[in-house]
Protein backbone atom coordinates (compact mmCIF):
# COMPACT_ATOMS: atom_id res chain seq x y z
CA UNK A 1 0.00 0.00 0.00
CA UNK A 2 1.30 3.28 -0.73
CA UNK A 3 2.58 5.61 1.64
CA UNK A 4 0.44 9.49 2.23
CA UNK A 5 3.93 10.68 0.50
CA UNK A 6 3.92 8.19 -2.09
CA UNK A 7 0.46 9.14 -3.18
CA UNK A 8 1.61 12.68 -3.30
CA UNK A 9 4.26 11.89 -5.44
CA UNK A 10 2.00 10.22 -7.78
CA UNK A 11 -0.18 12.96 -8.19
CA UNK A 12 2.82 15.24 -8.42
CA UNK A 13 3.51 13.64 -11.88
CA UNK A 14 0.14 13.55 -13.39
CA UNK A 15 0.01 17.13 -12.76
CA UNK A 16 2.88 17.62 -14.53
CA UNK A 17 2.06 15.43 -17.56
CA UNK A 18 -0.89 17.30 -17.94
CA UNK A 19 0.34 20.66 -17.78
CA UNK A 20 3.42 19.47 -20.26
CA UNK A 21 0.75 18.35 -22.48
CA UNK A 22 -1.20 20.59 -22.13
CA UNK A 23 1.74 22.71 -23.89
CA UNK A 24 2.05 20.99 -26.35
CA UNK A 25 -1.04 21.40 -27.76
CA UNK A 26 0.11 24.80 -28.70
CA UNK A 27 0.91 25.59 -32.34
CA UNK A 28 3.92 27.22 -32.65
CA UNK A 29 3.34 30.98 -33.72
CA UNK A 30 -0.21 31.18 -32.76
CA UNK A 31 -1.32 33.49 -30.41
CA UNK A 32 -4.30 31.70 -29.12
CA UNK A 33 -3.99 27.69 -28.97
CA UNK A 34 -4.14 27.01 -32.67
CA UNK A 35 -7.68 25.60 -33.38
CA UNK A 36 -10.81 25.79 -31.15
CA UNK A 37 -10.30 21.73 -31.47
CA UNK A 38 -7.00 22.11 -29.67
CA UNK A 39 -8.54 24.26 -26.81
CA UNK A 40 -11.18 21.96 -25.76
CA UNK A 41 -8.49 19.58 -25.52
CA UNK A 42 -6.20 22.00 -23.45
CA UNK A 43 -9.09 23.12 -21.23
CA UNK A 44 -10.37 19.23 -20.81
CA UNK A 45 -6.52 18.62 -19.54
CA UNK A 46 -6.89 21.45 -17.55
CA UNK A 47 -10.09 20.04 -16.13
CA UNK A 48 -8.54 16.85 -15.26
CA UNK A 49 -5.78 18.70 -13.95
CA UNK A 50 -8.48 20.60 -11.20
CA UNK A 51 -9.35 16.95 -10.11
CA UNK A 52 -5.68 16.06 -9.51
CA UNK A 53 -5.08 18.97 -8.10
CA UNK A 54 -8.27 18.41 -5.00
CA UNK A 55 -7.20 15.17 -4.71
CA UNK A 56 -3.59 16.40 -3.69
CA UNK A 57 -5.48 18.97 -0.75
CA UNK A 58 -7.77 16.68 0.41
CA UNK A 59 -4.56 14.47 0.77
CA UNK A 60 -2.72 17.50 2.40
CA UNK A 61 -5.59 18.44 4.58
CA UNK A 62 -5.84 15.23 6.01
CA UNK A 63 -2.99 15.80 8.05
CA UNK A 64 -1.26 12.43 6.95
CA UNK A 65 1.71 13.68 4.65
CA UNK A 66 5.08 13.95 6.92
CA UNK A 67 7.21 17.40 6.96
CA UNK A 68 9.35 16.47 4.43
CA UNK A 69 6.88 16.69 1.63
CA UNK A 70 7.06 20.43 1.90
CA UNK A 71 10.10 19.91 -0.42
CA UNK A 72 8.03 17.93 -2.94
CA UNK A 73 5.57 20.29 -2.92
CA UNK A 74 7.67 23.82 -3.50
CA UNK A 75 10.20 21.90 -6.09
CA UNK A 76 6.48 20.99 -8.05
CA UNK A 77 5.44 24.02 -8.02
CA UNK A 78 8.55 25.61 -9.15
CA UNK A 79 8.94 23.04 -11.96
CA UNK A 80 5.26 23.59 -13.41
CA UNK A 81 6.18 27.54 -13.03
CA UNK A 82 9.40 27.24 -15.06
CA UNK A 83 8.13 24.96 -17.74
CA UNK A 84 5.01 27.25 -18.16
CA UNK A 85 7.45 30.49 -18.36
CA UNK A 86 9.19 30.25 -21.71
CA UNK A 87 5.78 29.63 -23.61
CA UNK A 88 4.29 32.20 -24.94
CA UNK A 89 0.78 33.87 -23.52
CA UNK A 90 -1.50 31.84 -25.77
CA UNK A 91 -5.24 31.57 -23.62
CA UNK A 92 -5.11 35.79 -23.27
CA UNK A 93 -3.71 38.26 -24.69
CA UNK A 94 -3.32 40.89 -22.12
CA UNK A 95 0.02 40.89 -21.21
CA UNK A 96 0.93 42.99 -24.43
CA UNK A 97 -1.40 45.64 -23.24
CA UNK A 98 0.85 45.34 -19.80
CA UNK A 99 3.97 45.50 -22.02
CA UNK A 100 2.83 48.29 -24.37
CA UNK A 101 1.69 50.94 -21.07
CA UNK A 102 5.29 50.54 -20.20
CA UNK A 103 6.92 51.36 -24.03
CA UNK A 104 4.38 54.22 -23.23
CA UNK A 105 5.48 55.24 -19.87
CA UNK A 106 8.97 54.80 -21.39
CA UNK A 107 8.43 57.67 -24.19
CA UNK A 108 7.41 60.12 -21.37
CA UNK A 109 3.21 59.61 -22.26
CA UNK A 110 0.70 59.62 -19.85
CA UNK A 111 -0.73 55.70 -20.81
CA UNK A 112 -4.54 56.89 -19.66
CA UNK A 113 -4.37 59.35 -22.85
CA UNK A 114 -4.58 57.69 -26.13
CA UNK A 115 -5.74 54.35 -27.47
CA UNK A 116 -3.17 52.03 -28.45
CA UNK A 117 -3.94 52.97 -32.30
CA UNK A 118 -4.06 57.04 -32.24
CA UNK A 119 -1.53 58.59 -34.59
CA UNK A 120 0.02 60.22 -31.57
CA UNK A 121 1.37 56.77 -30.43
CA UNK A 122 2.69 55.93 -33.84
CA UNK A 123 5.87 55.77 -33.09
CA UNK A 124 6.10 53.42 -30.52
CA UNK A 125 4.49 50.82 -32.69
CA UNK A 126 6.46 47.12 -33.21
CA UNK A 127 5.73 44.22 -35.06
CA UNK A 128 6.06 41.80 -31.56
CA UNK A 129 3.85 43.82 -29.44
CA UNK A 130 1.21 46.56 -31.16
CA UNK A 131 -0.22 43.59 -33.49
CA UNK A 132 -1.48 41.81 -30.63
CA UNK A 133 -2.98 43.89 -28.11
CA UNK A 134 -6.51 43.33 -27.62
CA UNK A 135 -8.84 46.51 -28.31
CA UNK A 136 -5.83 48.52 -29.48
CA UNK A 137 -8.77 50.58 -31.67
CA UNK A 138 -11.46 51.72 -29.05
CA UNK A 139 -10.24 51.59 -25.29
CA UNK A 140 -7.92 52.97 -23.33
CA UNK A 141 -6.18 51.08 -20.78
CA UNK A 142 -8.32 49.64 -18.32
CA UNK A 143 -5.10 49.27 -15.77
CA UNK A 144 -4.85 51.15 -12.36
CA UNK A 145 -2.25 53.37 -11.27
CA UNK A 146 -0.01 50.45 -9.33
CA UNK A 147 -0.50 48.62 -11.63
CA UNK A 148 0.64 50.92 -14.35
CA UNK A 149 3.73 51.62 -12.19
CA UNK A 150 4.70 48.09 -12.12
CA UNK A 151 4.42 48.38 -15.71
CA UNK A 152 6.99 51.12 -16.11
CA UNK A 153 9.07 49.39 -13.83
CA UNK A 154 9.49 46.51 -15.68
CA UNK A 155 9.33 48.44 -19.08
CA UNK A 156 12.56 50.01 -17.82
CA UNK A 157 14.20 46.99 -17.61
CA UNK A 158 12.92 44.16 -19.68
CA UNK A 159 10.07 45.64 -22.43
CA UNK A 160 9.41 42.30 -23.45
CA UNK A 161 6.38 39.70 -22.60
CA UNK A 162 9.42 37.39 -21.22
CA UNK A 163 10.46 39.89 -18.73
CA UNK A 164 6.50 41.14 -17.40
CA UNK A 165 5.91 37.42 -16.93
CA UNK A 166 8.68 36.77 -14.99
CA UNK A 167 8.06 40.10 -12.90
CA UNK A 168 4.41 38.51 -12.33
CA UNK A 169 5.86 35.26 -11.31
CA UNK A 170 7.93 37.14 -8.90
CA UNK A 171 5.00 38.76 -6.98
CA UNK A 172 3.47 35.05 -7.06
CA UNK A 173 6.74 33.95 -5.48
CA UNK A 174 6.02 36.60 -3.01
CA UNK A 175 2.58 35.14 -2.42
CA UNK A 176 4.24 31.61 -2.21
CA UNK A 177 6.63 32.86 1.00
CA UNK A 178 3.78 34.89 2.93
CA UNK A 179 1.99 31.77 2.74
CA UNK A 180 4.72 29.65 4.02
CA UNK A 181 5.52 32.53 7.25
CA UNK A 182 1.41 32.61 7.77
CA UNK A 183 1.04 29.00 8.10
CA UNK A 184 4.29 28.86 9.93
CA UNK A 185 2.49 31.64 12.57
CA UNK A 186 -0.72 29.67 12.77
CA UNK A 187 1.26 26.72 13.69
CA UNK A 188 -0.19 24.48 10.37
CA UNK A 189 1.60 22.22 8.26
CA UNK A 190 3.65 23.93 5.79
CA UNK A 191 2.78 21.49 2.91
CA UNK A 192 -0.88 23.22 2.43
CA UNK A 193 0.78 26.15 0.53
CA UNK A 194 0.16 23.34 -2.01
CA UNK A 195 -3.68 24.85 -2.16
CA UNK A 196 -2.45 28.06 -3.49
CA UNK A 197 1.02 26.55 -5.31
CA UNK A 198 -0.08 23.53 -7.10
CA UNK A 199 -3.43 25.07 -8.31
CA UNK A 200 -3.70 24.55 -11.98
CA UNK A 201 -5.68 27.95 -12.30
CA UNK A 202 -2.78 29.96 -10.56
CA UNK A 203 -0.21 28.38 -13.09
CA UNK A 204 -1.71 29.16 -15.66
CA UNK A 205 -3.31 32.35 -15.33
CA UNK A 206 0.15 33.97 -13.65
CA UNK A 207 2.98 31.53 -15.42
CA UNK A 208 1.75 30.95 -18.82
CA UNK A 209 -0.32 34.51 -19.63
CA UNK A 210 1.58 36.87 -16.64
CA UNK A 211 -1.84 38.72 -15.74
CA UNK A 212 -1.12 41.51 -13.28
CA UNK A 213 -3.88 39.61 -11.07
CA UNK A 214 -0.24 38.21 -9.70
CA UNK A 215 1.04 41.53 -8.07
CA UNK A 216 -2.36 42.10 -6.59
CA UNK A 217 -2.08 38.65 -4.95
CA UNK A 218 1.72 39.26 -4.09
CA UNK A 219 0.23 42.39 -2.35
CA UNK A 220 -2.11 40.68 -0.91
CA UNK A 221 -0.44 38.20 0.48
CA UNK A 222 1.78 40.83 2.17
CA UNK A 223 -1.01 42.93 3.66
CA UNK A 224 -2.66 39.59 5.32
CA UNK A 225 0.94 39.31 7.00
CA UNK A 226 1.08 42.58 8.11
CA UNK A 227 -2.34 41.86 9.56
CA UNK A 228 -1.48 39.06 11.24
CA UNK A 229 1.39 40.59 12.94
CA UNK A 230 -0.98 42.99 14.29
CA UNK A 231 1.10 45.79 11.64
CA UNK A 232 -2.47 47.55 10.83
CA UNK A 233 -1.10 50.73 9.09
CA UNK A 234 1.29 48.73 6.90
CA UNK A 235 -1.64 46.49 6.17
CA UNK A 236 -4.46 48.82 5.11
CA UNK A 237 -1.12 50.79 3.09
CA UNK A 238 -0.41 47.03 0.98
CA UNK A 239 -4.40 46.13 0.98
CA UNK A 240 -4.77 49.96 -0.74
CA UNK A 241 -2.22 49.22 -3.19
CA UNK A 242 -3.35 45.76 -4.15
CA UNK A 243 -7.11 47.54 -4.48
CA UNK A 244 -4.98 49.52 -7.23
CA UNK A 245 -4.17 46.99 -9.18
CA UNK A 246 -7.18 44.86 -9.29
CA UNK A 247 -10.44 46.53 -7.42
CA UNK A 248 -11.72 42.93 -6.23
CA UNK A 249 -9.58 42.86 -3.38
CA UNK A 250 -10.98 45.97 -1.37
CA UNK A 251 -13.40 43.75 -0.76
CA UNK A 252 -11.48 41.98 1.97
CA UNK A 253 -11.09 45.15 4.09
CA UNK A 254 -14.12 44.05 6.68
CA UNK A 255 -11.74 40.93 7.52
CA UNK A 256 -8.63 43.56 8.28
CA UNK A 257 -10.71 45.73 10.47
CA UNK A 258 -12.08 42.93 12.90
CA UNK A 259 -10.62 43.11 16.34
CA UNK A 260 -8.43 46.45 15.05
CA UNK A 261 -8.56 50.06 14.97
CA UNK A 262 -10.18 51.66 12.02
CA UNK A 263 -7.92 55.16 11.74
CA UNK A 264 -4.74 53.60 11.19
CA UNK A 265 -5.11 51.39 8.41
CA UNK A 266 -7.76 53.81 6.30
CA UNK A 267 -5.29 56.51 6.82
CA UNK A 268 -2.68 54.61 5.35
CA UNK A 269 -4.65 53.15 2.74
CA UNK A 270 -6.34 56.60 1.65
CA UNK A 271 -2.12 58.01 1.43
CA UNK A 272 -1.13 55.31 -0.74
CA UNK A 273 -4.38 55.38 -3.07
CA UNK A 274 -3.17 59.12 -3.76
CA UNK A 275 0.69 58.38 -3.83
CA UNK A 276 0.18 55.71 -6.49
CA UNK A 277 -2.37 58.08 -8.32
CA UNK A 278 -0.35 61.01 -8.38
CA UNK A 279 2.06 59.90 -11.28
CA UNK A 280 -1.32 59.89 -13.24
CA UNK A 281 -3.70 62.81 -12.22
CA UNK A 282 -2.67 64.75 -15.01
CA UNK A 283 -5.12 62.71 -17.17
CA UNK A 284 -7.96 64.11 -14.92
CA UNK A 285 -11.26 61.82 -15.52
CA UNK A 286 -9.63 59.94 -18.21
CA UNK A 287 -8.12 58.34 -15.26
CA UNK A 288 -10.50 55.83 -15.37
CA UNK A 289 -9.36 54.49 -18.82
CA UNK A 290 -11.77 51.91 -20.21
CA UNK A 291 -13.66 50.49 -16.77
CA UNK A 292 -16.46 52.69 -16.94
CA UNK A 293 -17.38 51.33 -20.81
CA UNK A 294 -16.43 47.49 -19.17
CA UNK A 295 -19.60 47.30 -17.59
CA UNK A 296 -21.16 47.55 -20.83
CA UNK A 297 -19.22 45.25 -23.03
CA UNK A 298 -19.44 42.62 -20.24
CA UNK A 299 -23.45 42.59 -20.45
CA UNK A 300 -23.19 44.24 -16.54
CA UNK A 301 -25.73 46.75 -17.34
CA UNK A 302 -28.52 44.78 -19.57
CA UNK A 303 -28.15 41.86 -16.77
CA UNK A 304 -27.26 39.29 -19.17
CA UNK A 305 -23.72 39.24 -17.82
CA UNK A 306 -24.34 37.85 -14.55
CA UNK A 307 -24.89 34.10 -14.18
CA UNK A 308 -28.37 34.30 -12.19
CA UNK A 309 -29.71 36.90 -14.50
CA UNK A 310 -28.86 35.06 -18.09
CA UNK A 311 -30.35 32.19 -16.61
CA UNK A 312 -33.71 33.61 -15.87
CA UNK A 313 -33.48 35.45 -19.09
CA UNK A 314 -34.10 31.72 -20.76
CA UNK A 315 -37.16 32.03 -19.24
CA UNK A 316 -38.74 35.51 -19.28
CA UNK A 317 -37.53 38.74 -21.12
CA UNK A 318 -35.29 40.71 -18.71
CA UNK A 319 -36.58 44.47 -17.77
CA UNK A 320 -34.31 46.97 -18.52
CA UNK A 321 -33.25 47.49 -14.81
CA UNK A 322 -32.17 44.16 -14.20
CA UNK A 323 -28.46 44.80 -13.91
CA UNK A 324 -28.91 47.91 -11.77
CA UNK A 325 -31.47 45.93 -9.52
CA UNK A 326 -28.91 42.80 -9.40
CA UNK A 327 -26.15 45.28 -8.58
CA UNK A 328 -28.12 46.92 -5.98
CA UNK A 329 -29.32 43.83 -4.19
CA UNK A 330 -25.84 42.55 -4.56
CA UNK A 331 -24.47 45.22 -2.66
CA UNK A 332 -27.27 45.66 0.08
CA UNK A 333 -26.52 41.77 0.57
CA UNK A 334 -22.24 42.39 0.85
CA UNK A 335 -22.77 44.96 2.77
CA UNK A 336 -24.78 43.00 5.71
CA UNK A 337 -21.92 40.64 5.50
CA UNK A 338 -19.41 43.53 5.85
CA UNK A 339 -21.10 44.29 8.74
CA UNK A 340 -20.95 41.02 9.97
CA UNK A 341 -17.55 40.34 9.53
CA UNK A 342 -16.31 43.43 10.56
CA UNK A 343 -18.05 43.41 14.44
CA UNK A 344 -18.07 40.40 15.43
CA UNK A 345 -16.59 40.04 18.71
CA UNK A 346 -14.36 37.08 19.04
CA UNK A 347 -11.10 38.94 19.71
CA UNK A 348 -8.28 40.42 17.10
CA UNK A 349 -7.62 38.45 14.35
CA UNK A 350 -5.50 35.61 14.11
CA UNK A 351 -3.64 33.98 10.71
CA UNK A 352 -7.09 31.97 10.45
CA UNK A 353 -9.57 33.14 11.41
CA UNK A 354 -8.02 36.62 9.63
CA UNK A 355 -7.70 34.47 6.41
CA UNK A 356 -11.14 32.73 6.64
CA UNK A 357 -12.86 35.72 6.63
CA UNK A 358 -11.22 37.33 3.53
CA UNK A 359 -11.52 34.30 1.84
CA UNK A 360 -15.61 34.42 3.06
CA UNK A 361 -15.46 37.88 1.24
CA UNK A 362 -13.16 37.23 -1.20
CA UNK A 363 -15.12 34.21 -2.49
CA UNK A 364 -18.99 36.17 -2.08
CA UNK A 365 -17.75 39.26 -3.91
CA UNK A 366 -16.24 37.33 -6.52
CA UNK A 367 -19.28 34.93 -7.32
CA UNK A 368 -21.82 37.83 -7.65
CA UNK A 369 -19.76 39.52 -10.27
CA UNK A 370 -19.13 36.18 -11.61
CA UNK A 371 -16.87 37.47 -14.37
CA UNK A 372 -16.24 35.14 -17.66
CA UNK A 373 -12.59 35.50 -17.47
CA UNK A 374 -10.94 32.39 -15.12
CA UNK A 375 -7.98 34.77 -14.49
CA UNK A 376 -10.56 36.78 -12.14
CA UNK A 377 -10.16 33.66 -9.66
CA UNK A 378 -7.37 32.48 -8.50
CA UNK A 379 -6.64 34.85 -6.15
CA UNK A 380 -9.11 33.25 -3.79
CA UNK A 381 -6.58 30.35 -3.14
CA UNK A 382 -4.41 32.30 -1.82
CA UNK A 383 -6.61 32.77 1.58
CA UNK A 384 -8.00 29.44 0.99
CA UNK A 385 -4.42 27.88 1.96
CA UNK A 386 -4.33 28.96 5.42
CA UNK A 387 -8.59 28.26 6.11
CA UNK A 388 -9.40 25.93 3.72
CA UNK A 389 -13.35 25.58 2.53
CA UNK A 390 -14.68 23.20 -0.14
CA UNK A 391 -16.80 25.85 -1.56
CA UNK A 392 -13.79 28.13 -1.97
CA UNK A 393 -11.37 25.83 -3.27
CA UNK A 394 -13.46 24.89 -6.07
CA UNK A 395 -14.08 28.73 -7.12
CA UNK A 396 -10.28 28.74 -6.82
CA UNK A 397 -9.24 26.31 -9.53
CA UNK A 398 -12.80 25.47 -11.35
CA UNK A 399 -13.02 28.42 -13.86
CA UNK A 400 -10.11 26.72 -16.19
CA UNK A 401 -13.75 26.08 -17.87
CA UNK A 402 -13.78 29.56 -18.69
CA UNK A 403 -10.68 29.20 -20.84
CA UNK A 404 -13.15 28.89 -23.48
CA UNK A 405 -17.01 29.28 -24.19
CA UNK A 406 -18.91 26.72 -26.07
CA UNK A 407 -22.43 28.20 -25.98
CA UNK A 408 -21.51 31.44 -26.43
CA UNK A 409 -23.60 32.63 -23.56
CA UNK A 410 -23.86 32.98 -19.71
CA UNK A 411 -25.39 30.66 -17.65
CA UNK A 412 -25.19 26.81 -18.90
CA UNK A 413 -21.16 26.71 -19.08
CA UNK A 414 -21.01 29.12 -16.59
CA UNK A 415 -23.02 26.76 -14.29
CA UNK A 416 -20.73 24.08 -14.16
CA UNK A 417 -18.73 26.44 -12.25
CA UNK A 418 -21.27 28.51 -9.96
CA UNK A 419 -23.62 25.24 -9.58
CA UNK A 420 -21.23 22.96 -7.44
CA UNK A 421 -20.15 26.22 -5.56
CA UNK A 422 -23.59 27.03 -4.40
CA UNK A 423 -23.69 23.36 -3.32
CA UNK A 424 -20.73 23.06 -1.38
CA UNK A 425 -21.34 26.77 0.16
CA UNK A 426 -24.93 25.61 1.45
CA UNK A 427 -23.61 22.28 2.64
CA UNK A 428 -20.83 24.27 4.67
CA UNK A 429 -23.20 26.55 5.98
CA UNK A 430 -25.45 23.56 7.32
CA UNK A 431 -22.68 22.31 9.00
CA UNK A 432 -21.66 25.68 10.41
CA UNK A 433 -24.73 25.78 11.56
CA UNK A 434 -24.62 22.00 12.83
CA UNK A 435 -21.67 22.74 14.98
CA UNK A 436 -23.05 26.16 16.78
CA UNK A 437 -25.99 24.51 17.77
CA UNK A 438 -24.24 21.38 19.32
CA UNK A 439 -21.73 24.24 20.93
CA UNK A 440 -24.31 25.96 21.87
CA UNK A 441 -25.21 25.81 25.86
CA UNK A 442 -28.16 23.80 26.83
CA UNK A 443 -31.57 25.48 26.76
CA UNK A 444 -30.16 28.46 24.34
CA UNK A 445 -32.70 29.04 22.06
Amino acid sequence: MRTPLARLALLAGLLVALTLGGLSLHVPGADTVGTPLRAQILVGLLAVSVGIYLLAVRLVLRGSVPARALWLVIGVALLLRLALLPAPPFLSSDIYRYVWDGQVQAAGINPYLYVPADPALAQLRDPAIFPLINRADYARTIYLPAAQLAFAAVGRLSASVTGMKAAMLLCDGVAILCVLRLLGGAGLPPARVLIYAWNPLVLWSFALDGHVDALAVGLLALALLARARHREGLAGALLAAASLVKVLPVVVAPAFLRGGGFGRPAAAGLATLVVLSLPYLSAGPLILGFLPAYGAEEGFDTGRGFWLLAGLAHLVPLPAAAGRLYGLCAALGFAALAAFVATRRAGPPDAVRLCRDAGLLAAVATAAANPHYAWYYPWLALPAAIAPTPAVIWLSAAPVLFFIDPFNERFVWPGLVFGPAVILALRDLRRARSTALALAPKGAS
